[in-house]
């Protein structure tokens, strides 16, 4: 079992690199600051995996700070981990940058829930953080970007000649950084729980934690990294600096306090601000935005409701919970799946001028 917790460790680790590893240097690729997938998912790798060494607070608050470290026994680590992963895996194959900071936290919740051991004004206090910290990145960058294109409509040779090579350079040192506080952040999520249960040392547990973040940001981040960078909107190098840079700062500065934030979701907010600042509001009606949105509310309820099914099935075996949460999870598919039936209809009606 033992083993069996590592191999599902270090595989969630490498899903953590595909997912907000990658995400960070999306926005150099996206600007056109690195033209080549290969070297901005090195740099992320490198980046995210020096961070990773400066990790051990969080990885204190996903170990023992939301549930007792007397609750998590091996079995317990396995349920956590795997249900993290499922989740984080699923958000991959799509193509979704995907909080794994919340998932994680949903599954420890969910664990929590299960044993009724809950610190519950802990959890209050970091859900709280996840509105805020996007909310101020969406913020910044907004104002950011309007100040930048006042400036360019005052001085037109802004983004022309030595200005232009000059962001390029800076905008990858930023995402550099924003690799880094994403190594500080997010390796705490695979190797937390480890830790809370006496598995592995805090410091070996963040070296090896970051090693396998980084080969999951070299091997598996190439889709997420596609849609960071070129699907939600196109920014210039300075506006990739403004997002990378917000970004890293928040991320960075939460880690410090020992706050698991979601790294993704700041920097797409920090992207969607820019895009905002440009096209207006019209951007939020695009399809990949309103996708986002709807899977980061979802995820951290789809893990906890994984990790407290395989608590109740596993180690309770209580049969009868399991199928009342799967029964009424199909329920909820169902609904949704026939809103988006009868919307599809409607536009149909629509486009024919309501014939058939």
């Amino acid at each position: 079992m033992l083993t069996v917790a590592f191999i599902v460790s270090f595989f969630f680790a490498m899903n953590i690199g595909a997912s907000g590893a990658a995400a960070a240097m999306g926005v150099a690729y996206g600007s056109g600051a690195i033209k080549q997938k290969y070297v901005a998912l090195l740099l992320c790798g490198l980046g995210v995996f020096l961070g990773s060494l400066g990790g051990g607070e969080v990885v204190k608050t996903i170990g023992s700070g939301i549930i007792p470290s007397s609750v998590l026994s091996v079995k317990i680590v396995i349920i956590i981990l795997t249900a993290a992963a499922i989740s984080l895996f699923a958000a991959n194959i799509m193509g979704i940058p995907l909080s794994t900071s919340e998932i994680t936290v949903g599954s420890v919740v969910g664990v929590g829930i299960a044993y009724q051991a809950l610190y519950v004004s802990k959890l209050l206090f970091i859900v709280s953080i996840w509105v805020v910290v996007p909310i101020i990145a969406f913020t910044l960058t907004f104002f950011i970007g309007k100040w930048f294109l006042a400036l360019k409509r005052k001085y037109p040779q802004v983004e022309r000649g030595k200005w232009q090579k000059s962001f390029m350079a800076l905008l990858i040192v930023a995402g550099f950084f924003e690799a880094f506080s994403a190594g500080m952040n997010n390796v705490a999520n695979a190797v937390g729980p480890l830790v809370g249960a006496g598995l592995i040392s805090v410091t070996k547990g963040t070296i090896f934690g970051g090693v396998f973040v980084a080969l999951g940001a070299l091997l598996l981040g190439r889709r997420v990294l596609e849609t960071n960078g070129k699907k939600i909107t196109r920014f210039s190098p300075f506006e990739g600096c403004a997002i990378s840079g917000t970004g890293a700062i928040l991320v960075i500065i939460s880690s410090v306090f020992g706050l698991p934030v979601p790294l993704t979701q700041i920097t797409t907010s920090a992207i969607i601000g820019i895009g905002t600042a440009k096209t207006g509001f019209y951007i939020w009606q695009k399809r990949i935005v309103i996708q986002l949105l709807k899977v980061w509310f979802v995820s951290p309820i789809f893990s906890l409701v994984i990790s407290y099914s395989l608590v109740k099935l596993l180690l309770d075996s209580d049969l009868y919970t399991v199928i009342a949460i799967f029964s009424v999870c199909l329920a909820t598919i169902g609904v949704i799946s026939l809103k988006k039936t009868i919307s599809e209809e409607k536009r149909a009606l629509h486009e024919n001028g309501g014939g058939i």
